[in-house]
């Protein structure tokens, strides 16, 4: 079967297809705003198509609307006014969404690929306009939200369309089966890709596009319709999203509902009511352990992707290159002000020292180290914002106000002023010194720019730490710093029983907290953090079944 979209698209899945499998570097989307990329124009042409939905009401239609709702305040001092329409009857919402998926099935997977991909091509036209819409409602300085909230998300969703496309089509459209024998036997079997219903993606408010776009679209290439339910504070990036699929899917000649927005007051609880309907069957979550766990064990009629806290670690033994390392260490802790799920936050290692090319380091005397790459990285203001961004919500400031009742205070926080937004709430990261007895302190998630440097007997001692913490609790990323094969076989090791990524000796522009679509898996599955990979085959082939039929030829 042939599909327009998908021969006008078919050299990029098939780069994403060869990149999933070679593991080597591919960009589908260059992740430079630069003007030589994008044209002299688009930067500003995006930034004024941001600015035109602020105070206005956002065209979209949700079937069984009552109201609007209007939640979003950016973290860099300002309310968007952006009102959307409020989900209020589940059950009209529901009917829509299904009404167009027995069209969307038999289209078979060509054509759901070619709209799908279609849909991202039509998104990376509005990349400037989403990159401020991800600034103003997640604090993400702006080259961090085009290239994490655009180029990046939009690589990441492809990747999860090849990886869904790879599974759809192992299986034959047709097969003629024969068995020989006195009386030959012949017949034609034909297989079908068969979504399992409405798929719920909510998101978070810290990456808005790039934690939504994979299971939004792994769902949609296979065949199911998707409910996109907003965190109130970051509704503008999926509304742009939710209107991109349903005008493609329009042109197309789908019904546009098979993607629906589903906006709410944070009291509305919509997520929860949402979650536990028998016609949901795919939920894709990020966001607390709490309520991940309660979707985990409450909605047993969907199947439940959940990515939720960790407590993300560094082992330090010794290092070739203190300067080197601190600044690298520096660089993850500074990033979007740690509000990320793939931040590192633990720093065990010996209470004697580490080796390193400028002599042994105490503890404290590391944390100084990173404390000047700090005041490198972030001692202008100007600059610093650029890393930093805003703090997204009052519980990063809450956590990181408290922070320092809990050990010592080994590099303070403070505040930055934003050249362009006077009442942005701008943070450093503060380190705080604590020893392995401080169990209760650093074994739980202190989501935000708060960093724990722990000192433990000795490196054996930190490598347990952190097999048992993150067995028991989780994490998204892992790291270790050794001069010595040794220790570095002994990390591995640990890390695979902890069923966690690890990064060996980084010392230069590349850091623990990001991850390269189509070569790095976000998330194992393999521990409490998050049950599912971003993306490997089961987070896509789990979303449809195959359903035969065969008659005699």
């Amino acid at each position: 079967m042939t599909s327009p979209y998908l021969d006008k698209h078919r050299d990029r899945l098939d780069a994403a297809v060869a990149a999933c499998a070679s593991r080597t570097y591919y960009s589908a989307y260059d992740e430079s705003p630069s003007p030589r990329v994008y044209g002299e124009t688009a930067a500003g042409e995006g930034k004024a198509a941001f600015e035109a939905w602020l105070g206005q009401p956002f065209p979209l239609e949700t079937p069984g609307s009552d109201g609007t709702v209007s939640t979003e305040r950016s973290p860099y001092g300002f309310d968007l006014g952006v009102s959307y329409p409020r989900s209020g009857d589940v059950d009209a919402l529901l009917s829509a969404a299904r009404a167009g998926m027995k069209a969307w099935r038999d289209a078979g997977p060509e054509a759901r690929t070619g709209v799908c991909i279609e849909i991202l091509d039509r998104l990376h036209a509005r990349v400037f306009e989403l990159a401020n819409a991800v600034q103003h409602t997640s604090g993400q300085a702006f080259v961090m939200a085009f290239q994490a909230g655009g180029a990046h998300a939009l690589d990441r969703a492809l990747e999860a369309i090849a990886y869904a496309w790879v599974e759809m089509t192992r299986t034959p459209r047709t097969a003629v089966w024969e068995k020989p024998g006195k009386v030959p036997l012949k017949m034609e079997k034909t297989f079908t890709v068969v979504p399992r219903g409405v798929a719920l993606v909510i998101g978070c408010n810290t990456f808005p596009t790039w934690n939504s776009w994979p299971g939004l679209f792994a769902s949609l290439v296979t065949g199911n319709a998707v409910v996109v339910k907003p965190h109130p504070s970051a509704v503008l990036p999926l509304a742009i999203t939710v209107q991109v699929c349903q005008e493609v899917l329009a042109e197309a000649g789908f019904d546009p509902h098979l993607v629906n927005l589903a906006a709410e007051e944070p009291a509305d609880r919509l997520a929860a009511s949402l979650a536990l309907r028998p016609e949901v069957k795919l939920i894709d979550y990020t966001g607390g352990n709490a309520f991940g766990t309660w979707l985990e064990e409450h909605a047993t009629q969907a199947v439940v992707f959940t990515e939720k806290a960790g407590v993300n670690t560094v082992v330090v033994d010794s290092t070739s290159s203190f300067g080197a390392m601190c600044q690298n260490l520096a660089f993850s802790f500074a990033l979007y002000t740690g509000q990320m799920c793939t931040a590192p936050q633990n720093v065990y290692l010996p209470a004697a020292g580490i080796e390193t090319d400028e002599g042994v380091k105490s503890p404290a005397e590391v944390a100084a180290g990173i404390g000047a790459a700090f005041d490198k990285l972030l001692g202008e203001d100007a600059r610093a914002v650029e890393l930093l961004g805003g703090v997204v919500n009052g519980g990063v400031l809450t956590r990181l106000d408290d922070s320092g009742s809990t050990g010592e205070v080994y590099v303070a926080s403070r505040a930055v002023t934003h050249p362009s937004y006077p009442d942005a709430t701008v943070r450093t990261p503060t380190i705080i010194g604590l020893t392995a007895a401080d169990s209760d302190v650093y074994e739980t998630e202190c989501f935000g720019p708060v960093a724990y440097v722990i000192a433990t007997e000795g490196t054996e001692e930190s490598i347990r730490l952190f097999r048992d913490t993150v067995q028991r609790h989780g994490a998204m990323t892992a790291s270790v710093y050794s001069t010595s094969e040794d220790v570095i076989e002994e990390m591995r090791d640990a890390a695979l029983d902890a069923g966690v990524a690890l990064s060996e000796n980084l010392l230069g522009a590349v850091f623990v907290n990001q991850s390269a679509a189509y070569s790095d898996f976000h998330g194992t599955g393999a521990n409490p953090a998050a049950n599912a990979s971003y993306t490997d085959g089961a987070y896509v082939a789990s979303r449809f079944h195959v359903v035969q039929s065969r008659r005699h030829v």
